[in-house]
């Protein structure tokens, strides 16, 4: 087994469904800029609310990601 560095990098998503779209949401959209992704943490939840009910979710996440040789 090879020896892995790490780098942590903390991103929000949002979703107006739901907390697990606002993850998914934030793990797209940096996977297109961010390789090697391996692992999250949610670290943050937030919502909006709207007229009594839950209008927004906003998800902080700790991302991990190897770092090339």
């Amino acid at each position: 087994m090879s020896n892995h560095t790490y780098k942590i990098i903390e991103i929000t998503g949002t979703s107006p469904e739901s907390m697990q779209q606002a993850v998914e949401n934030a793990i797209a959209t940096t996977s297109k800029s961010v390789r090697n992704m391996r692992w999250f943490e949610v670290t943050d939840t937030r919502g909006q609310i709207v007229d009594g009910a839950v209008g927004h979710w906003q998800v902080t996440l700790k991302v991990g990601f190897t770092i090339e040789d």
